[in-house]
């Protein structure tokens, strides 16, 4: 069985990218994306200082959350280990790239289809190397099959020191790095300069990177304004003030990373942004309403009769937003029924598509009895319950499992998400239903004023949930 790698030597690595020019030559990658790059870091202070290269590129993991989380099975594995894409099924949904915790993948903004290095996929089944391994001019690149002991890869692994970016997020990466340094390899251990050699987009490029403008430099923007005011208090301040912020200005150099980084690929800011906030929201209200409605109902803590056409009308409305604010997220939305007719069944995408289409149908149902009201309609409406309840903590809920695996993100640490986001859709659902019940049954301000206060404020939290981790550094 043959299983592809590469073995990227620091030793040798001149920073030449020869090997982002030639991928992108023979890709014809468009310009602003890569799928290979070279990283710079710096250490040290002049004179004494030292610069380090290393190739970065998708990993081929054994065990990759891209092929995971893909709805369409538009990224797959093939037989010898090669992690592969088909644009024909891919719609755009980037969460192959929230999953992948190396940032390998990016959206082709001329076909809004994901993409990343392939392993020159064409060329290995005629026998020849990728085109990285072909033109780098001191054989830096080295690629090969892992499973085969005497090829030249394994034989290089097994007589150096190597190490592989982010063991710990479990994906079994088949890249590995010779002579290379922790801060390398680690995207926490180097500080990024706001401006530098193309460290950061100038404009966003495609779908992925619309909000990278607004977030260029931010970061150092605050530190640069407490230095500068530390600057001008010492210039003001008496002998002994002056040495407190002296000692304060040290400190803050201290806690700064050691290392730096000179050169790396372009952020691509927000992938997921308000239209996915916006969506966990309306589903939220969609679940949330009809579930808290029926428990209380069943417990015989509720009369429905003047409240069934508006719940479950709630309901439906919220639900067809979310499934509209779904398909304007993604890159290619008139492939949006590709994730029922050509569904990976392991991506909770798909899973959710079908919770979706299925609590819809007990929305409708529910509603067309409502409107009619048959002989023993709300004996119906009760079976119809039992099943619906579960359908909607479902879809409020199936959103955290979506997350969790995308294993490039923090969302994948939180093992309380599914229960955070059941809780959530439950206080949306309250807040929702008072604000309800206050216009249509009691006629009370209070209630409404509560539940309004409520959903603004987890409005607030859900957009805050979805968007921080995406700010976290991958590379």
């Amino acid at each position: 069985m043959v299983n592809f790698g590469f073995a990227i030597d620091n030793r040798k690595c001149i920073g030449c990218h020869a090997c982002t020019v030639a991928c992108k030559s023979e890709h014809d990658v468009p310009v602003g994306v890569n799928r290979t790059h070279v990283k710079y870091i710096e250490t040290g202070t002049y004179p004494d200082s030292t610069r380090e290269f290393s190739v970065h590129r998708c990993n081929h993991c054994e065990d990759s959350p891209c092929t995971t989380i893909c709805p369409t099975t538009a990224l797959f594995t093939r037989s010898d280990g090669i992690v592969d894409f088909d644009d024909d099924r891919c719609i755009g949904c980037k969460s192959c790239m929230q999953a992948c915790p190396y940032d390998a993948l990016y959206i082709n903004p001329n076909t809004g289809t994901a993409a990343k290095c392939n392993y020159c996929a064409h060329r290995i089944e005629n026998s020849y190397e990728p085109a990285c391994v072909i033109v780098c001019p001191v054989e830096a690149i080295v690629s090969g099959d892992l499973d085969d002991p005497n090829s030249n890869l394994s034989q290089l692994i097994a007589e150096n020191e190597t190490k592989v970016r982010k063991p710990e997020s479990g994906t079994v990466p088949n890249v590995f790095y010779l002579d290379t340094s922790d801060a390398m390899l680690d995207p926490l251990a180097t500080s990024k300069p706001a401006q530098g050699m193309w460290n950061e987009q100038a404009a966003g490029v495609g779908h992925y990177a619309k909000y990278a403008q607004d977030r260029m430099g931010a970061a150092d923007e605050h530190s640069m304004i407490v230095q500068l005011a530390l600057d001008l208090k010492a210039k003001e301040a008496n002998p002994r003030d002056q040495a407190i912020i002296r000692d304060v200005a040290a400190k803050l150099a201290d806690t700064s990373p050691e290392a730096k980084r000179a050169y790396d690929a372009p952020s691509k800011g927000v992938l997921w942004g308000w239209e996915v906030s916006a969506y966990i929201w309306t589903k939220g209200i969609a679940a949330g309403t009809y579930m808290v409605a029926m428990m209380l109902w069943l417990s015989g803590s509720l009369d429905m009769t003047d409240l069934w056409l508006p719940v479950t009308g709630i309901g439906l409305g919220f639900l067809a937003i979310t499934g509209v604010l779904l398909i304007m997220d993604l890159d290619r939305p008139e492939r949006f029924l590709y994730v029922m007719l050509r569904p990976n069944w392991n991506s909770w995408l798909v899973k959710g598509a079908y919770i979706l289409a299925a609590y819809g149908g007990v929305l409708f149902l529910s509603a067309v009895l409502a409107f009619f009201k048959p002989i023993d309609y709300e004996l119906y409406l009760e079976y119809i319950a039992y099943a619906g309840i579960p359908l909607a903590a479902l879809t409020g809920v199936y959103t955290a499992w979506l997350l969790q695996q995308a294993k490039g993100r923090s969302w994948s640490k939180d093992n309380l998400l599914p229960a955070k986001f059941l809780v959530e859709t439950a206080a949306i659902g309250a807040a929702t239903l008072a604000v309800l019940h206050g216009v249509l049954i009691s006629g009370g301000m209070v209630p409404v004023l509560v539940g309004a206060v409520a959903l603004l404020v987890i409005l607030r939290h859900g957009h805050h949930v979805i968007e921080k981790p995406q700010l976290e550094p991958l590379l």
